[in-house]
């Protein structure tokens, strides 16, 4: 009997070892693991924000072109180019109150 309880022991202290030997290996390795993705993650997220500055500099160039082209000058010279001519007694204020 007292063979059997010390086998089990053995046992039961051997299993407990091998769990310990796989944390210690499962531990660094799953930490290299999320570094790794946390790494890619970032840079993902880098790229998406150079992605956002370009286009944000491109719709301010394009916010700029468009004032410009709605600009009173603008619109007189494009009417003065295809024969439309200004004439300041059909123009009608509107006051919405």
């Amino acid at each position: 009997m007292a063979a059997n309880k010390r086998k089990r022991r053995l046992n039961k202290e051997a299993f407990m070892w091998l769990v310990i030997a796989v944390l210690l290996l499962a531990i660094p390795i799953c930490e290299v693991y999320v570094k790794a993705r946390l790494s890619e993650s970032n840079i993902a997220l880098e790229e998406i924000k150079e992605k956002i500055n370009e286009q944000e500099g491109i719709n301010e160039s394009l916010r700029m072109e468009i004032n410009e082209l709605a600009s009173l000058d603008k619109i007189q010279e494009v009417a003065n180019e295809i024969g439309l001519t200004y004439n300041n007694s059909n123009v009608k204020v509107v006051i919405n109150e």
